[in-house]
């Protein structure tokens, strides 16, 4: 009888930790993925930062005549690449991102990023990357999301 009293207080001590396990690796995989959405939004805050920064930089040129020409590829004008820019891809090669990196397509002059954890991309289209357009002058450029992307329950804009 002690013996099997042992081995119901191990089954239960077993049991417990499993699910301590299971409810810690939940919680891993939700800090992964607000991680990345920090990371997300940091580059497109440089992006954004970069591309206002040239609009005032045009503005003070046309005055002084020293007038530098317009990019609409807003990773060309950072001071640094991200390291996890894949480079100048169009849209059809959109699948042969690998996951976690932005590019950037010149066609339709937009900004894509593939996402590590896609699981917590809700896309009303359904697709796997997150696209924003690099709006035209007048103005500065601009860049605004193809879709109302969500990450986590939380709005990608």
């Amino acid at each position: 009888m002690d013996a099997n009293r042992r081995l119901v207080e191990w089954s239960l001590l077993g049991l417990v930790i499993a699910a301590l396990v299971v409810v810690f690796g939940r919680q891993v995989q939700n800090v992964q993925g607000q991680a990345e959405l920090a990371s997300f939004k940091g580059t497109l805050g440089a992006l954004r930062t970069a591309l206002v920064v040239q609009h005032l930089q045009q503005r003070v040129g046309q005055a002084s005549s020293n007038v530098a020409p317009l990019q609409r590829n807003p990773f060309l004008l950072l001071e640094r690449l991200p390291i996890n820019y894949a480079g100048d891809l169009g849209t059809g090669r959109a699948g042969e991102v690998p996951a976690g990196k932005w590019i950037f397509d010149a066609d339709c002059a937009c900004v894509g990023y593939a996402p590590l954890y896609p699981h917590w991309l809700d896309s009303p289209s359904g697709d796997g990357m997150v696209w924003f357009s690099v709006s035209p002058p007048p103005g500065p450029l601009q860049l605004t999301p193809r879709e109302r992307y969500l990450w986590q329950g939380q709005a990608m804009d």
